[in-house]
This record gives structure tokens, sequence and C-alpha cells, in this order.
């Protein structure tokens, strides 16, 4: 009886000489063509020194380009645009006069502003709790969508 873990139709075929698995998709030997990416030059980040033909208060040009009207300040790390309004003083507002709904007029959401006028506040409750989540989150944005400066 034959060997069961032989092959029914005959040996191997003939392998040719060099590399077994063709020449690389590059086509031209000496070229990169799977392993890791090559090294690409990258702008720098904050604290990093400035590339080549830049100065220390220059900063590369973001995803907008520079001078950008959508982003005049600046853009956070998400990519997102900053507001021309600060999140510390809306979060003062809110926990001082909250009851007034200034800290959401001062934003530009005119309509949680009435409402918290009308409600004073949700009695102080809703005014304390929307100060300090003012004062601690990092996502509160203007009436435009746009994140709130620290």
């Amino acid at each position: 009886m034959s060997d069961p873990y032989q092959n029914p139709y005959g040996g191997q075929p003939p392998q040719p000489p060099g590399n077994p698995y063709g020449p690389p998709p590059g086509g031209a030997p000496g070229q990169p063509a799977y392993g890791y990416p090559q090294a690409q030059s990258m702008p720098p980040g904050p604290g990093m020194p400035p590339g080549p033909g830049m100065h220390p208060g220059m900063m590369p040009p973001g995803p907008y380009g520079p001078g950008d009207p959508n982003a005049p300040y600046g853009l956070d790390p998400y990519g997102r645009p900053y507001s021309h309004k600060s999140k510390i003083v809306a979060g003062v507002l809110q926990l001082f006069i909250g009851t007034l709904g200034i800290g959401r007029f001062y934003t530009g959401h005119v309509g949680m502003g009435v409402a918290q006028l009308l409600t004073c506040g949700g009695l102080g409750f809703w005014a304390l709790i929307d100060g300090i989540i003012f004062l601690v989150s990092d996502n509160r944005t203007d009436s435009d969508g746009r994140i709130l400066r620290s």
C-alpha cells in the first residue's frame, strides 16, 4: 500500500532559482516593498523644535490652513476650531448668576438661557451643575459649535 501523506499527483513542480515569491511589487530591486512604512517628515508638535524654514513662533499650517476664518483662535488636539469665548468665564458666570441663565447667554445658547431664566436656573441646581460642567468639561461649545477656550 502507498504512503497516505504522499502527493498522489507526483512530486513537487520544479521551482525557479532565486526568490520563491517573485519580484517585489515596486518593480525595481532595492526599493522598499513590504514591511514597516518609511519615515515621513512630520510638522513639529507643541514643544518640538521648528522644522526648516520655520521660526520658533511660527506654527505649521493645520488642516484649515493658515488664516482660515473658521478657526481664528486655533484648533484643539482633535482638529476642532476654538471659540472666542472662554469656558472659565462661562462657568464662573453660571456659578454666580446662573439662576438668570447668564452663562448660557454668554455662550450664545439663548434658548437655554431663557429656560434657566424662567425656572430660576432649575431652582439653582441646574445652574450649579451647569457651571461645574462648564469648568471641568473640554467639549462645551458656543452657539456656532466651536469648542470653548480654557
